[in-house]
C-alpha cells in the first residue's frame, strides 16, 4: 500500500493536489484500499471508491478541474481491463437498435421527482445558454429561444425533436411560435410527464426509436440525444434526419463533444449513469454528414455546461431532504459525483458543447449566424 500511495501522491502533485491536504480540492482518504483500487481501475475505481465512502472531497468539481486540466489520466499506466472495455464497445455497437431503450430505463426512468428537484421548471436536461442570463431558468429559456431563432422557426411549421425528453422544446416552440411539434423519447417516464405538461397544445411526444420515425418536417432539432447514438450509428442517424427533413429545412444538432475521436466511453459513466453512451468528436460528426448536409454554422459554448451542472447540483443537494426517503446515501454520492465530475471536465475544456446548424443544399445567399 505504501508504494501505491506514493505513486498516487506523486501523480496528483502534478495537478497541485495533495492527498489528505488542507485545500478544498484535496481528497481525504478514509480507506487505505483506495490507492490500489484507483491505480488498478483508474476512473471506474475512483468513482466506485467515492460511492463506497472510501474518500471525500469538499470540492469535487475543483478536484476534477485540476485533475483533468493536468492530463493526469494520461500518466497512469494502461489498464488491460479498461482497454478491453473500449475494444468491446467498438465491436459490440452499444448504440444498436436493440439497446435503444436501455438508457431510458436505467437513467431517465429513475424518477420524475428527481429531475423535478434538479432541473428548471421546464425540465430542460441540456446545457443552458448563459450569455445574458444569471439564473438557471433564464439560461434554459435563452437556450430554447436560441434554437428557435437558429432554425428560423415560423408559425405553422411542423417541427421534429429527436430526443425530446419531457417536452421542453416542443412545448416552448408550440406556445411561443405556434408550431406543430412532434417529439420522441425512449423513456416511458418522460413521455408520461411530457403528455401532462403539453396537454391541450400541438406538441406530441412518442415513445419511439429515431430509426422508426416517418414523415416530413420543416425543421428538425436534436438537443442532447446524439451522445446516445454511438459512433457506428452516426451515419444512420444523419441519413434518418436527411430523410425526414424537407429540402429547404434546417437541422440543429445540440451535442456534447470530445476533443478526440473515440470508440468507447468512460467506464464509470457507462456503468452508473449513461449506459451505451459515447461522446462524438467533431471529426466523427463531419464525417457522418458528408454527402448529406452542408454545415451552415457551428457554435461552441461548452463553458456554459459547467455553470449548468453546478446549478443542477445546487438544486439536487438543496432538495435532497425531499428525496432521501426514496434514494439512499449511495445514490446521493453517485449523483453528486456525476454532476460535479462533469462540471470539472467542462471547466477544464475536456468536454465541449456544440450547436451545429445543417441544411441539405446550403442556404441561398448564406446562413446568418445567431448568437
Amino acid at each position: 500500500m505504501g508504494n501505491e500511495k506514493e505513486i498516487l501522491k506523486q501523480l496528483l502533485s502534478g495537478a497541485e493536489i495533495t492527498l489528505n491536504g488542507d485545500k478544498d480540492f484535496d481528497p481525504q482518504v478514509h480507506d487505505p484500499r483506495f490507492y490500489k483500487r484507483v491505480l488498478q481501475e483508474k476512473s471506474l475505481g475512483l468513482g466506485e471508491a467515492y460511492m463506497d465512502g472510501w474518500w471525500d472531497c469538499k470540492s469535487l468539481d475543483q478536484f476534477f478541474y485540476r485533475l483533468l486540466g493536468a492530463d493526469l489520466d494520461k500518466q497512469v499506466r494502461n489498464n488491460p481491463r479498461l482497454i478491453l472495455s473500449f475494444a468491446w464497445n467498438a465491436i459490440a455497437n452499444p448504440g444498436r437498435k436493440s439497446k435503444a431503450f436501455e438508457v431510458g430505463q436505467r437513467h431517465y426512468d429513475i424518477g420524475n421527482d428527481l429531475y423535478r428537484a434538479m432541473l428548471d421548471k421546464r425540465l430542460t436536461y441540456t446545457c443552458g445558454y448563459w450569455k445574458n442570463s444569471s439564473t438557471l431558468e433564464e439560461a434554459q429559456e435563452a437556450k430554447l429561444e436560441l434554437v428557435c431563432k437558429k432554425i428560423h422557426l415560423a408559425p405553422g411549421q411542423k417541427i421534429l425533436d429527436i430526443g425530446s425528453g419531457w417536452g421542453c422544446f416542443i412545448k416552448y416552440a408550440s406556445e411561443h411560435y405556434n408550431a406543430e411539434c412532434d417529439g420522441i423519447t425512449v423513456s416511458k417516464e418522460q413521455k408520461q410527464l411530457a403528455d401532462e405538461m403539453c396537454c391541450g397544445i400541438p406538441a406530441n411526444t412518442q415513445l419511439k426509436d429515431y430509426r422508426d420515425i416517418d414523415g416530413k418536417y420543416d425543421n428538425v432539432v436534436s438537443l442532447g440525444m446524439f451522445e446516445h447514438v454511438g459512433q457506428k450509428n452516426y451515419g444512420v442517424f444523419m441519413k434518418t434526419v436527411h430523410r425526414l427533413l424537407k429540402d429547404g429545412g434546417l437541422f440543429l444538432l445540440h451535442t456534447i463533444g470530445g476533443n478526440k475521436s473515440t470508440t468507447g466511453s468512460d467506464p464509470w459513466i457507462t456503468k452508473y449513469i449513461f449506459p451505451n453512451s459515447m461522446i462524438p468528436s467533431m471529426a466523427q460528426i463531419t464525417k457522418s454528414i458528408e454527402g448529406l448536409f452542408v454545415l451552415e454554422d457551428c457554435h461552441s459554448f461548452g463553458a456554459d455546461y459547467d455553470r449548468t451542472l453546478m446549478a443542477w447540483h445546487r438544486n439536487f443537494t438543496g432538495n435532497w431532504p425531499n428525496l432521501s426517503d426514496k434514494y439512499d446515501e449511495r445514490f446521493y454520492r453517485m449523483w453528486s459525483y456525476f454532476l460535479l465530475s462533469c462540471a470539472g471536465s467542462f471547466r477544464a475544456r475536456k468536454n465541449q458543447l456544440w450547436q451545429l446548424v445543417l441544411s441539405k443544399r446550403g442556404v441561398a445567399g448564406g446562413y446568418q449566424a445567431v448568437r
